[in-house]
């Protein structure tokens, strides 16, 4: 067992000379891709764009893409696609980003929260059939933490039921089940270019399909109701309700550049993951983050778990996972934010949505529809035990030697679980 716990007074375990990378590290190809759109004539839409949909359609494998400003307007993209409109409701997972379920709202329709799978912590395939009313339009599976959902699952309740399938990817770049890469599998999916992502471009998203009046019902969200491509002709006629969520010509130089490099970079956040992975698997009382053979994840984040049992703790999980959280800050190790579980964020406990009571309120929608956390056993267990290590820390460029001093100050914690303040 090595020394005290910093937090107690003992040597922090990450040295002062090691020194976290920040992601993404700019290179001279993003300086050539950035300043060649600069100087050229079109800023607002423009080559670069274009270009880039071409290219990431073929990347990914995919007919059609669609450049946005946002993983959550790509989204927004994809329920336009699938018609979901008032009174409708879609299925998705109660842990993600908050855009996974507040995207739905803004369509007037409602989302439905179906508990996780705790190995995976992605949405229970098992459970998403009884989640199904009338009023079910669309599934909207997320690829959370850069896994894969379980899709041969999830597309099989689909046809089953004649559901559209929305897939956010947007954490989730390369990522693949059973050698597939996801936005492949539903009828469309959403990407984002977020500075967090894996596929970064400060800000940015990426809508795809294989289906050509899908896409074209999604293109005409994202340029104020216009039936057309946004570097066409224009008539300034909107025929539909949108929003304006193109993307410019400068992200896209940007993100051109770093799609060239994306192969390499998940193979090196994968590398990272792994071995990061390998050096904490036989932690006692900690809980490594899930991996298999037919969805590896693509070393987008790394999401440990406290396991209480292994030091007979009997207390709230969350206080100890807390204290946790500051013994591991006080090691150098760096902490990524918490999360909370989608169903129980204001927004829709509150049920308040556009002012009264709208959409659960519409005529259109059914009625009596609960966030009763008591609904979400597994989601509240996971939250409450689960810790994500910083980007910064795992992602590169860093390397072998951040990523065993952050498995050092992580085994050191562990070690002494027992030891570690809870509630203060």
């Amino acid at each position: 067992m090595t020394s005290k716990l910093a937090i107690l007074g003992g040597r922090p375990a990450v040295a002062k000379g090691v020194k976290f990378k920040v992601w993404p590290k700019a290179d001279k190809q993003d300086e050539v891709f950035v300043l060649r759109s600069l100087r050229g004539e079109s800023h607002a839409w423009g080559p670069n764009v274009v270009a880039l949909q071409e290219e990431f359609a073929r990347w990914n494998g995919n007919r059609f893409a669609a450049a946005c400003n946002s993983g959550t307007a790509a989204l927004h993209m994809g329920l336009a696609a699938g018609e979901v409109g008032a009174g409708d409701e879609v299925i998705t997972t109660t842990l993600s980003w908050t855009s996974s379920a507040t995207c739905i709202l803004h369509h007037n329709a409602i989302p439905i929260f179906v508990d996780i799978d705790e190995a995976t912590q992605l949405i229970d395939p098992a459970k998403i059939e009884a989640a199904i009313t009338p009023k079910t339009k669309a599934i909207l599976p997320v690829h959370y933490w850069g896994l894969a959902c379980d899709m041969d699952a999830i597309m099989k309740v689909a046809r089953k039921h004649k559901l559209f399938v929305i897939e956010d990817c947007c954490q989730a770049h390369g990522a693949t089940w059973k050698g597939k890469k996801v936005g492949t599998f539903g009828h469309c999916g959403a990407f984002s270019l977020n500075q967090n992502k894996n596929f970064s471009a400060g800000e940015g998203g990426l809508f795809v399909t294989d289906d050509e009046p899908r896409y074209v019902k999604a293109r005409a969200l994202m340029s104020f109701g216009e039936m057309r491509a946004p570097e066409g002709s224009r008539d300034f006629h909107s025929y539909a309700m949108g929003w304006m969520y193109r993307m410019n010509d400068l992200t896209a130089a940007y993100a051109r550049s770093g799609l060239q490099r994306l192969d390499q970079t998940n193979k090196q956040a994968r590398a990272n993951w792994v071995r990061l992975r390998k050096a904490l698997e036989d932690t006692p009382g900690l809980i490594v983050p899930y991996d298999s053979k037919d969805r590896p994840n693509n070393g987008y984040a790394f999401v440990i778990r406290v396991d209480p049992s292994a030091i007979g703790y009997k207390g709230a999980v969350r206080e100890l996972t807390d204290g946790v959280v500051e013994a591991l800050k006080a090691e150098g190790v760096p902490m990524g934010p918490a999360r909370m579980s989608l169903p129980a964020h204001t927004v829709f406990q509150a049920k308040e949505g556009y002012g009264h009571g709208c959409p659960w309120s519409c005529r259109f929608a059914r009625k009596g529809i609960r966030y009763d956390m008591r609904q979400f056993p597994v989601t509240q267990k996971v939250v409450d035990s689960s810790i994500q290590i910083a980007i910064n820390g795992h992602r590169p460029p860093n390397g072998p030697r951040e990523i065993d001093a952050i498995a050092a100050g992580v085994r050191k914690v562990f070690e002494h679980l027992a030891d570690v303040p809870v509630g203060k």
